[in-house]
């Protein structure tokens, strides 16, 4: 999982600074969903009373400051505005695409003042991918089935007011279809396949990259170069971007 991969490191430290940094004062409980290995919920625990853990699996939190349930952001089982802010970040990107709005309607419904959002910036859905070694089909890197900017955000919550907003970090990492052609046919080596999530189409682990013969190195050698050239008149853009939603009224 691409979130357990550098905590210590300079970006990761800047990314979760700058979402904290996006807090109001005066929260008195907040829901963290998806909430994984407690990171961010612990962040917040130093910030907040009372602070409720969620994940599709019962996080395993051993500090008392904090409720770890089991939930789906699709389906919350809490009462409308139950927190005073709820927390989503890293996790909109994972969810499968028909079900988006209805998550986000469901983070705005149980929050009482404010959704904060965290997401991917600008992804490139079709870089970097993995070819599922069960069902053959290709997989987003990390599993990550959505991209987003600020109108994309601000169209799922609609219903609330962006009152905040802030970018982390710089990319440029970016392909076009015939790169991103070419290295389907080469099997996809490059992909994420270290991540926990399994493939988004069949459920089954991904396993290592598949073995790469010779024309296999010759399509990525071409996908590759094809890249290059373009990345010569591509403009960095924010890793991150961070939304601090209002309920309005």
């Amino acid at each position: 999982m691409e979130l357990t991969l550098g905590r210590d490191s300079p970006l990761e430290k800047e990314r979760v600074a700058n979402l904290m940094g996006m807090l109001v004062p005066g929260l008195r409980s907040a829901l963290d969903v998806g909430a994984r290995d407690g990171f961010i919920s612990y962040q917040l625990a130093d910030r907040i009373a009372s602070v409720t853990a969620l994940d599709l699996k019962q996080p395993k939190l051993d500090d008392p400051r904090i409720t770890c349930v089991q939930g789906d952001a699709t389906a919350l089982e809490f009462a409308d505005g139950s927190f005073d802010v709820v927390v989503c970040t890293e996790v909109l990107e994972h969810i499968p695409t028909p079900l988006l709005a209805s998550a986000c309607a469901e983070l705005s419904r149980v929050s009482a003042r404010h959704v904060l959002i965290g997401v991917p910036y600008k992804q490139d859905l079709r870089l970097d991918c993995s070819t599922c070694g069960n069902c053959g089909k290709t997989n987003p890197s990390w599993g990550h089935v959505n991209s987003f900017d600020e109108q994309r955000l601000n169209q799922l919550f609609a219903g609330m007011t962006p009152v905040r907003s802030s970018h982390v970090g710089q990319t440029n990492a970016r392909t076009n279809w015939l790169s991103a052609w070419l290295m389907g046919l080469a099997g996809n080596p490059f992909g994420t396949y270290v991540q926990e999530e399994p493939c988004v189409y069949c459920g089954h682990s991904l396993g290592p990259a598949p073995e790469r013969k010779l024309h296999h190195k010759v399509l990525t050698k071409a996908a590759a170069s094809l890249s290059g050239v373009q990345q010569s008149f591509v403009q960095p853009h924010a890793k991150w971007i961070h939304v601090l939603f209002e309920k309005r009224g």
